[in-house]
């Protein structure tokens, strides 16, 4: 059961903080050693880094020590309600030098968010100051994250737009409704065309892809609004996240419904097939935009899939 920020205690906050700093100075250290032959200046800065983690750390340690003693309990950021859930790019070989920056940028500003959040929760006077300083050395590290590529990616050209509005867009309406939008368009597939094969006939197949649309778009959002309160990872409100997914993922659905609203059943058929072939591409483009999958990569993941829930419809349906 992941506890919420609300009800940690002062002990268990700088708990969390020794463990953060101390992973984030790991996840730095391997990304250094990944870029260190093609990037030598990046991974240098990755160094410096992981090295300015390790005396985060020592004074969060020195603090709770003070304070609390020696033992420090096992509590984690993943065991509180809130934080990002990382994928380990660090362990990618080989790692992109635009990956790990943007990975380092989501770090520090999480990291930022968590200072900044935890010294307005803590009483002592002295723990807060700590704290304070900490959230202002972690929004320098993200400036300074931001700044990477423009210093070892000059052969590159980057667009001049604004980064932070773009991350923050990406994280509050983009993820969300791609992920809607996935689960809506790929998991109606099998109700829809199942019960289109079984009956032959247009209107219970709409009928039964409405159902399987809207009820889909209810669970999304709910799952999606009760999963991060965005206070720590700055994604932004729970209600336009799960209003964005609930949204999308309705809208997958409904596009291969409303079809069956035609009279002739193998008309209406045959135009749902080819909604949904474009929904497909362009849930994969979606993906290769903004998240930065390779074309094909997505496309296949995204066709192969899609398809495999469509043939599932087709064998209930027809059995």
């Amino acid at each position: 059961m992941l506890k919420k920020f609300k009800e940690l205690t002062e002990k268990e906050i700088l708990a969390i903080a020794i463990a953060a700093e101390e992973e984030d100075g790991r996840i730095y250290g391997e990304f250094a050693d990944a870029l260190r032959d093609e990037y030598p200046s990046t991974a240098q800065m990755f160094e410096e880094m992981r090295a300015e983690e390790v005396v985060h750390r020592d004074r969060l340690f020195e603090m709770f020590r003070q304070r609390f003693g020696d033992h420090i309990p096992l509590i984690r950021r993943e065991n509180v309600k809130g934080f990002l859930q990382r994928k380990p790019v660090w362990l990618l070989r080989p790692l992109g030098v635009k990956v790990a920056r943007k990975q380092a940028e989501l770090m520090e500003m999480e990291a930022s968010r968590f200072y900044a959040r935890a010294a307005s929760r803590t009483a002592d006077v002295t723990t807060r100051e700590l704290l304070n300083k900490l959230a202002d050395e972690e929004r320098k590290h993200t400036q300074t994250a931001g700044e990477l590529e423009e210093k070892h990616l000059t052969a590159s050209a980057k667009a001049k737009e604004d980064e932070s509005h773009r991350k923050l867009f990406l994280l509050q309406v983009v993820q969300p409704g791609l992920a809607g939008l996935m689960d809506g368009s790929v998991s109606t597939l099998a109700p829809l065309f199942a019960a289109a094969f079984a009956s032959h006939k247009s209107w219970e197949a709409f009928l039964v892809g409405l159902a399987a649309s809207i009820g889909a778009g209810i669970s999304m959002a709910f799952s999606e609004g009760l999963s991060d309160d965005g206070s720590l990872t700055g994604r932004g409100s729970p209600w336009l996240r799960g209003g964005v997914t609930g949204l999308m993922t309705t809208a997958g659905g409904i596009g291969h419904t409303l079809p069956f609203l035609i009279g002739n059943f193998h008309v209406a058929m045959l135009v749902a097939v080819i909604i949904v072939a474009v929904e497909l591409g362009v849930i994969s483009y979606i993906r290769h935009r903004y998240m930065d999958t390779p074309f094909l990569q997505a496309a296949f993941q995204v066709i192969v899939g899609g398809v495999l829930v469509f043939l599932t419809g087709w064998l209930i349906g027809s059995a």
